[in-house]
């Protein structure tokens, strides 16, 4: 065999996949365009065309109700709370993980993954068994007049088990990366553990810390779940902006049901535009810090 029909033998068994033929190319984009118009595009397109389905009026009359006043500002809260929570354990939870060998990290993983594999009706029926009425420490918590389940706490709790695990798993990946080097040099010449953590650590994890500080927000916010179950459905009270649309959409109250789901979609569509900036922005320093490690 010649050397050209070596090479041209070579070169077909070794196609690099860009090589594709075109409709290869056409077909698969094609999919995965009619994929998300499908399941993505077009439900979010026909909950704010049902919430203004009777005009901007009804849809505006509906958000300006007390109780989806009230739910809008106990879901704000609640993700206020969550949010900062779950930052400072998944902070150091991957920073235990990726930087320290000890006993149990195997365990502490699996239980950091644990939400993503446990319902989270079956979390809020954990926390009404352990805090409700009839639950472990119920009783006690009745008698000095804490109320937790039926009640805000028991919300907050619910919402930050549901959603634990997103910043830390966000931040191990790129902490054991990352490697002990950089840290072990800034102490050798004097820097203090914040001063590490701060100069050199937090660096080179911050667009991962961004990440999962907005994909546990998004989550936060929109949980029904889990919260579903601690909450007692309280009008007024303890109704979060998922838990009210359930409400009055069985009340076939459906333009009040969308408005209200309008404004959940448009704090994830928030979400996603200061993600997308974010990367837009900042491009050459996440390329930089990705080359670097």
């Amino acid at each position: 065999m010649s050397d050209r029909a070596a090479t041209s033998a070579g070169a077909h068994a070794f196609r690099s996949p860009v090589s594709e033929a075109p409709w290869v190319r056409v077909a698969l984009i094609g999919v995965a365009l009619a994929f998300l118009a499908l399941f993505l595009f077009l439900p979010l397109v026909s909950v704010f065309v049902e919430a203004l389905r009777r005009g901007v009026g009804p849809a505006l009359a509906a958000l300006a109700d007390p109780d989806a006043i009230s739910a809008i500002k106990l879901t704000l809260l609640v993700a206020v709370i969550a949010v900062p929570t779950n930052l400072v354990f998944g902070v150091c939870a991957a920073w235990a993980i990726a930087k320290f060998e000890f006993r149990g990290k195997s365990l502490l993983i699996t239980l950091i993954d644990l939400p993503f594999s446990v319902s989270p009706v079956v979390a809020g029926l954990v926390y009404v068994l352990m805090f409700g009425a009839q639950g472990y420490f119920g009783p006690w918590l009745a008698e000095h007049g804490v109320k937790v389940i039926f009640a805000v706490p028991g919300i907050v709790l619910a919402t930050i088990f549901v959603t634990f695990p997103f910043v830390a798993r966000e931040l191990i990946p790129l902490m054991q990366e990352q490697g002990t080097v950089e840290e072990e040099a800034a102490l050798s010449l004097g820097a203090s553990g914040w001063q590490t953590f701060r100069r050199v650590t937090l660096p080179n994890v911050k667009w991962g810390l961004v990440y999962g500080v907005l994909l546990c927000n998004a989550r936060a916010m929109g949980e029904f779940g889990a919260v579903s179950v601690v909450s007692g459905h309280i009008r007024g009270l303890t109704n979060t902006m998922p838990l009210h649309v359930e409400i009055l959409y069985n009340e076939y109250d459906f333009v009040g049901a969308f408005a209200i789901a309008s404004v959940l979609a448009l704090l994830a569509l928030v979400t996603l535009v200061v993600k997308t900036l974010l990367e837009w922005r900042f491009a050459d320093q996440i390329a930089a810090a990705t080359r670097r490690h």
